[in-house]
């Protein structure tokens, strides 16, 4: 046995053993040094919305670790006393909910009858919201534009929310579908002999049993949707606009709103990263139900 396992040693590549040990607590060290880089301009965001903005002008946020008395919260109270801000934070709130959770409830029922039901050109119909996914964003910018400003959403938060949703619909008609037609039919035909119809079918047993894949669904959705800048410039307007715009907004008057603009940009970056780590557990769960399939 011995002489067995000298011998498939042997025959290991030096790449093979350079991979195996590279797999231990170097790897770990080295991943964790990456990790702590990545962090290093949040951490510094973070610091500089805590500074006054006559210290930010002066030097660096690593400036705070010799000078600890810099920090301050009068930026955060200069924030809570901008209304352009303020406002647009729950505009931003207002557009990135509903926009999420309308993708994910059409989109998971959408996903279900093409994967389960039987109807006429479903094939036909699921290709052309494949072929949907291809489209870009700023095709429809000026059709949609003028569309709206027919109907009197142009402008609107509500016309904001229709454009995310139409744009997130494909992918989440894709991915849904994809997942559910994993499900055994066995299963389902088992829930269908004990009385269940198509509708507490798809309730109480394929939505729990996709529920890491709607969870990563959703977690894109409201990244997007709450990172978006270009469809907010078009289709917002000063009562609709969402924090990044104002933003943006701010920037042309960087030198007298230093002290707003650095606790609104960390405000907008942790909302989005708080979420994520709520649902990281599902997220990778989602990602790797694939994999194992």
């Amino acid at each position: 046995m011995t002489a067995l396992d000298t011998s498939v040693r042997a025959k290991r590549s030096l790449a093979s053993r350079i991979a195996s040990r590279a797999a231990g607590g170097a790897l770990r060290v080295f991943l964790f040094l990456v990790a702590l880089f990545w962090l290093v301009p949040a951490f510094g965001l973070l610091v500089s919305s805590f500074r006054d903005p006559t210290d930010i002008a002066a030097s660096g946020w690593w400036k705070v670790f010799s000078a600890p008395a810099q920090l301050t919260t009068a930026s955060y109270r200069s924030l809570l006393e901008n209304d352009d801000v303020t406002g647009a934070l729950f505009n931003t709130v207002y557009i990135t909910v509903p926009a999420t959770l309308l993708v994910v409830v059409i989109g998971a029922m959408a996903g279900y009858a093409f994967a389960w039901l039987d109807f006429k050109g479903r094939d036909w119909w699921f290709m052309a919201v494949v072929a949907l996914l291809v489209v870009p964003v700023q095709v429809a910018l000026i059709p949609l534009s003028d569309l709206f400003g027919k109907i009197g959403i142009f402008g609107d938060i509500i016309g904001v929310v229709l454009f995310h949703v139409g744009f997130g619909l494909p992918f989440a008609i894709f991915l849904l579908r994809n997942f559910f037609a994993e499900i055994p039919r066995e299963l389902l035909e088992a829930a269908r002999l004990d009385g269940a119809g198509e509708a507490r079918l798809f309730a109480t047993v394929v939505l729990p049993l996709a529920a890491p894949a709607i969870a990563s669904l959703g977690i894109f959705q409201f990244l997007w949707v709450w990172n978006d800048m270009l469809v907010a410039l078009v289709f917002s307007d000063s009562n609709s606009q969402p924090l990044t715009v104002a933003l943006q907004q701010q920037v042309r008057q960087f030198g007298s709103n230093i002290e707003v603009l650095a606790p609104g940009a960390f405000i907008s970056m942790v909302i989005p990263l708080a979420v994520f780590f709520a649902f990281q557990r599902q997220f990778v769960s989602g990602v790797m139900a694939g994999a194992v399939k």
